[in-house]
């Protein structure tokens, strides 16, 4: 387990959708999975997130845990995400997760995508 002062949060809200999720995926009474964030090529600004969920880590994956969530990203994906959280948004303007990371230079309206 990383230390949590780079660590990868999760807010209230987005510990709620993600447990809904894995609910509904059938993965919530196994404590074998886990949210996978990734950071990948692509998007207006070059960069877009990737969230799923997995079972399986890699060697040099990153692992956290807040508020409930066990989060894993790969190493090359940490170096984009250290410090960011994970939130979700179920209003008007916008529903989905979006990510508060404090190493982008600027993000696409959408905010799925961002630079560095």
């Amino acid at each position: 387990m990383v230390s949590t002062d780079n660590a990868i949060k999760v807010t209230d809200k987005a510990r709620e959708r993600v447990k809904q999720l894995m609910q509904e995926a059938g993965y919530g009474n196994d404590p074998s999975y886990f949210l996978r964030v990734s950071v990948v090529g692509g998007g207006c600004s070059g960069l877009s997130y990737k969230i799923d969920f997995d079972n399986t880590e890699k060697s040099t994956d990153q692992v956290f845990e807040d508020n409930g969530i066990r989060v894993v990203t790969d190493l090359k994906s940490f170096l984009y995400l250290v410090n960011t959280v994970l939130d979700f948004s179920d209003g008007l303007n916008g529903k989905g997760f979006f990510f508060n990371n404090p190493n982008a230079s600027r993000t696409c309206g959408c905010g799925e995508s961002f630079a560095v």
